[in-house]
């Protein structure tokens, strides 16, 4: 830029007073900082005949740009000599980088990573592993350059950045989520990372899938490790047996026509018939479904009953619409997958959007195409005359869980302060059961915001609940009648004060700064209620911290132990009692927890270890699907 007037001269000595640092910090991990060189080179040719970025009307002068002026005022006043010998050159004005650009750049750029390359500290892409013009090395803009009239925020965002990077942060299907990036967790060994390599050549779309491949496939580095074998038996366990997408049309009560989109990805029947959930969300996408089909998978191969694994869903969102529209959308969404469903091959039980209205149009379609009554869905047995739990299985298994983890360190859930989220079916009666058993819920949540209720939720505040959330009232409401409530707009549960932690919302729900809270709340035990609540950035804090995380596929399958014991023939021409069908479920929870921590064990893992639990149970899990995979050949 081009100074007014007679301020075209500068000699060096006050050249180098007013050139910024050669240096920069880039913020890594928890407050470490790291040196990064700015020179000369890799610089992005598409600015160098580029406008100039920033514009608009003209503003007042800074108090660091007025020093600059004077300074050059002052220049203006040396030797006539010194001004002949500079008129030749063309200053430049640094713009100086403040350090909320240095903060943003940091939060931006987690698919990156530093690493030392010929003595010097330099920013990689965590997808190329490669550095330089695509990748700027240093997020400020090199020296002079025409990047320096830009935040770094700004060039992250503008300039040839990895595309591939960008790909990859396709988490739905009609936009791209810039603020959520793939996170590609470092492995140690080099055959498990070649695992994820292939899985990201594959789906670079499936962000949620990625992810979950990522977690099992670090679970299961020592088990890789040993038999080489496994690596051939997991790629071909990543590829589903089969995916099912289709158009699912239906008419409103106005006689409007809607189309919305089925899926169905039956992942595996190494084990077994498949099962696993149905989800009527809006979010709802293919790479959701094979998230929640790999998942599943790897819960029913855990549970006592050796099941395949399923799951898919629709984006339709029942919320808001009237029976009729629901029941219309089900026999539809059922005039297509019916084929695929059967007591041998696939049956359906309830997810997220699907309850037992949405179960009973479903059932009520299929018994019709099917032309028979042979078997039923896994869900609330709506011909059953016996009485089911099967709605309050999966969260009374979570409690239960919780319980067992406690008894090995010789403590009591009793008078523990533990936070849901969620406002579904699982966390309520999440809270249901901690009361029964003596602990202390005091939070629930629904997207909007959270509930804390410092004196604890009792029997007659769940019952307020349940009628709020059956007139589909806001949670705040609850705060007119219980004065010691207060309800939290756009905010978060974890950072109450608490023991324990039930994450039942949705997956991802937990990320990194919620786990910073949750570990200053006091937070030792995270059960998951939802499948992959957390982020890969919130396990690694909770891991440093020692919070111990009962993954989803271990203190979740009481539903799969539910299902089974339903649709068992003696089930069905007997009643259970509740206390009878509660001491089956608790019985099968204590042997999967057994289970996964033999399995941890046996691979190093001591049962203290904040990894223990969640590493065994995807061991345990993959062996019994493994050594399924093999007895029956490349099928």
């Amino acid at each position: 830029m081009l100074l007014p007037g007679g301020g075209l001269g500068m000699n060096s000595t006050m050249d180098d007073m007013n050139l910024i640092q050669a240096q920069r910090h880039l913020v890594r991990d928890l407050g470490e900082e790291i040196d990064l060189e700015i020179g000369p080179g890799d610089d992005d040719p598409s600015f160098a005949n580029t406008p100039s970025l920033i514009g608009g009307p003209p503003r007042e002068p800074s108090a660091e740009e007025q020093d600059e002026n004077k300074q050059m005022a002052m220049v203006s006043q040396l030797p006539n000599d010194d001004q002949d010998t500079s008129k030749s050159q063309t200053p430049k004005r640094k713009k100086k980088v403040v350090k909320r650009w240095r903060e943003e750049w940091a939060d931006t750029y987690k698919w990156a990573y530093v690493d030392v390359k010929e003595g010097t500290a330099r920013i990689f892409c965590s997808v190329c592993k490669e550095y330089g013009r695509k990748h700027r090395r240093n997020p400020y803009g090199n020296e002079g350059s025409r990047n320096m009239q830009m935040s770094a925020l700004e060039e992250h965002n503008n300039s040839l950045l990895h595309k591939e990077a960008l790909r990859l942060q396709m988490a739905s299907k009609d936009k791209i989520v810039v603020d959520k990036p793939i996170f590609v967790k470092a492995l140690m060994s080099k055959t498990a990372g070649s695992i994820i390599e292939a899985a990201l050549k594959r789906d670079p779309h499936e962000a949620e899938f990625i992810q979950s491949v990522q977690e099992a496939v670090h679970a299961l580095e020592r088990v890789i490790a040993k038999n080489s074998h496994y690596v051939s038996i997991m790629e071909r366990l990543l590829e589903p047996e089969r995916m099912i997408v289709f158009r699912v049309p239906w008419v409103d009560d106005r006689g409007e026509t809607h189309v919305n989109r089925g899926f169905r990805v039956q992942f595996s029947q190494a084990l077994g018939p498949c099962r696993g959930g149905i989800r009527f969300h809006p979010t709802m996408n293919l790479s959701i479904a094979k998230f929640l089909g790999f998942e599943q998978t790897l819960k029913n191969a855990l549970s006592p009953y050796k099941l395949g694994g399923a799951a898919g869903g629709s984006d339709f969102d029942p919320k808001g619409k009237s029976d009729n529209e629901i029941m219309r959308f089900c026999q539809s969404f059922m005039n297509e997958i019916y084929r695929y469903f059967g007591p041998d091959k696939d049956l359906p039980s309830e997810e997220m959007g699907v309850g037992i209205r949405e179960m009973g149009y479903l059932f009520g379609q299929y018994r019709r195409l099917a032309g028979h009554f042979q078997g039923s869905f896994t869900g609330p047995r709506i011909f059953w005359s016996g009485s089911s739990l099967r709605t309050e299985a999966t969260a009374y298994g979570l409690v239960f869980f919780s319980q067992l983890i406690l008894a090995e360190m010789n403590k009591d859930i009793k008078g523990l302060r533990c936070v849901v989220s969620g406002f579904g079916k699982i966390a309520m009666h999440v809270l249901e059961k901690l009361v029964a058993v003596g602990a202390l819920p005091i939070t629930v949540s629904d997207s909007k915001g959270y509930l804390v209720d410092e004196d604890g939720f009792d029997y007659m505040k769940i019952s307020f609940l349940r009628d709020l959330k059956a007139q589909q009232r806001s949670l705040r409401d609850y705060s007119k009648t219980y004065a010691r409530s207060k309800y939290y707009d756009e905010a978060k549960p974890w950072n109450e004060r608490c023991d324990v932690a039930f994450p039942c919302g949705s997956q991802n729900e937990i990320d990194q700064a919620d786990a910073i809270n949750l570990v200053n709340s006091g937070c030792r035990i995270l059960v998951e209620g939802s499948n992959m609540p957390c982020t890969p950035e919130a396990v690694d804090v909770l891991k440093k911290a020692n919070v111990l995380i009962a993954p989803a596929m271990a203190a979740g399958s009481g539903g799969v132990v539910a299902g089974e014991i339903e649709l068992n023939h003696e089930c069905n021409v007997m009643h259970w009692s509740p206390e009878d069908f509660e001491s089956k479920l608790q019985e099968a929870m204590k042997q999967t927890f057994h289970r996964a921590l033999k399995a941890a064990n046996d691979f190093g893992y001591q049962k203290e270890s904040p990894e223990a639990l969640l590493h065994g149970a995807v061991i345990s899990a993959f062996l019994a699907i493994a050594q399924a995979m093999t007895d029956q050949g490349c099928v």
